[in-house]
Order: structure tokens, then C-alpha cells, then sequence
């Protein structure tokens, strides 16, 4: 049996893996992009290189150059 060589599926599943956390440092909360910002209207999925420029910390409103990424 062949494998799949579904090209677009490969560049998603490759973008996913690879996509960080992110803690805030003023407040601690955490940007997963396996769960997105439902509150910011952010869907599950979006890395967070992807967020748009205004979004800010769903608790404390920092801005996203108040984030880390951690492991």
C-alpha cells in the first residue's frame, strides 16, 4: 500500500507541530495555539507569529512583545 502524499496536509500538520507556547510576562497567562483566544476571537490553530498586531493578553491586556515563548 502507498503512502499518502498529500502535500498541503503535510505543510499543516508540519506548521502545528512546531508552533510554540507563550506565557505573559506581566500576568502568566498562557497563549496555547492548540486552544487559540476565544475571548480575542482567535481560532484554535494560530500560532502565535500568526496573531494580529492589535491582539493583546486575554487577562492583563499587555501586548504580544510581552509574551515568551516556553517549552
Amino acid at each position: 500500500m502507498a503512502e499518502s502524499n498529500n502535500c498541503h496536509e503535510c505543510l499543516y500538520l508540519t506548521k502545528y507541530n512546531i508552533m510554540g507556547i507563550y506565557k505573559c510576562i506581566v500576568c502568566g497567562w498562557v497563549y496555547n495555539p492548540e486552544e487559540g483566544d476565544e475571548s480575542g476571537g482567535i481560532p484554535p490553530g494560530t500560532a502565535f507569529e500568526d496573531l494580529p498586531s492589535d491582539w493583546v493578553c486575554p487577562v492583563c491586556g499587555a501586548t504580544s512583545d510581552e509574551f515568551q515563548e516556553i517549552d
